[in-house]
């Protein structure tokens, strides 16, 4: 009978520690700091979000505040693309809305 109570006494002082654990969570990714830098940077952010090969990418102001990225997207094997705001606090795709979908660049002619 002792062995039972003394056991039940050292499992009701290990929950909290073994709640506590559980608890807590490594972050699965860590977030970058600072704001969007570059176009690479807006780039990336964009086709991972929409799967697709970013073609250009320009600064625009946004909320005020560091502002964001205008990036349009083109989607292969599709009829359109899209174009990304990414937000450069959040280094997140504000918005997305379908456009015509862009050229790459590969197959064009460049005339002057």
């Amino acid at each position: 009978m002792r062995f039972s109570h003394m056991a039940c006494g050292v499992a009701l002082m290990l929950l909290p520690v073994c709640v506590l654990q559980a608890g807590t969570r490594r972050p699965s990714k860590r977030h970058a700091s600072g704001p969007v830098h570059t176009a690479k940077e807006a780039k990336a952010i964009a086709e991972r979000e929409t799967g697709g090969l970013a073609v250009s990418a320009r600064q625009i102001p946004l909320n005020g505040a560091s502002g964001g990225w205008e990036v349009d997207v083109h989607m292969p094997n599709e009829e359109r693309g899209w174009r990304c705001i990414v937000d450069d606090d959040t280094h997140m795709v504000f918005t997305k809305t379908h456009i015509a979908n862009p050229a790459t660049g590969r197959h064009t002619s460049h005339r002057r």
